[in-house]
């Protein structure tokens, strides 16, 4: 198991990769059905990989600079904060609902791949990322239905695959690539 620290090149490093990755989805041009899994997948993978200050480090990130290339339609702008809490809450409940805790010290956990407890993270976190973005699209920020409606069950879906994708892309990586977490 790999040990990250945030003040470390590897942490850096393969968030900037991670990142990378997510970025070249979302301006490959690949319609939403195939960029919102992905994006999703990334943070989940972040989380398994780095940590879940990585995740939200990438989740930050991604909207933002999709709204500065274009990618994002303009009348989302004001949706940026929601965006971004509603991935930061997806790969913190991840992390938290998914992740054994080693009695050892320092405190220390490790992700169990396709164990009851991933599958229900997955779950918990799209569902909160739903409802943030669902209750910021009805209620904080006003924008066009068609676009309202691209922040609601859209969101709940491509967060569920994109979980599912990240589990698998997880169970497949050796363990020497994942990480035991310290930062929570």
């Amino acid at each position: 198991m790999a040990d990250i620290s945030i003040n470390s090149t590897k942490f850096w490093t393969r968030t900037a990769i991670l990142l990378a990755a997510a970025l070249a989805f979302q301006m490959g041009g690949f319609p939403q059905p195939v960029t919102g899994p992905a994006v999703n997948a990334v943070l989940i993978i972040a989380v398994g990989l780095i940590g879940p200050l990585a995740a939200v480090i990438i989740g930050a990130f991604t909207p933002i600079i999709a709204f500065i290339r274009g990618i994002l339609p303009p009348p989302l702008g004001p949706m940026i904060p929601a965006i971004v809490f509603g991935n930061a809450l997806y790969a913190i409940i991840f992390f938290f609902i998914s992740w054994s805790r080693k009695r050892t010290k320092p405190a220390t956990a490790k992700i169990k791949v396709f164990s009851i407890s991933t599958i229900l993270a997955v779950i918990v976190g799209a569902l909160a990322k739903f409802f943030i973005l669902a209750w910021a699209v009805n209620f904080m920020v006003q924008v066009p239905e068609p676009i309202a409606q691209m922040m609601t069950l859209p969101q709940l879906y491509t967060a569920l695959v994109g979980g599912g994708i990240a589990l698998l892309v997880l169970k497949a990586l050796p363990d020497s690539l994942k990480v035991d977490s310290k930062i929570f």
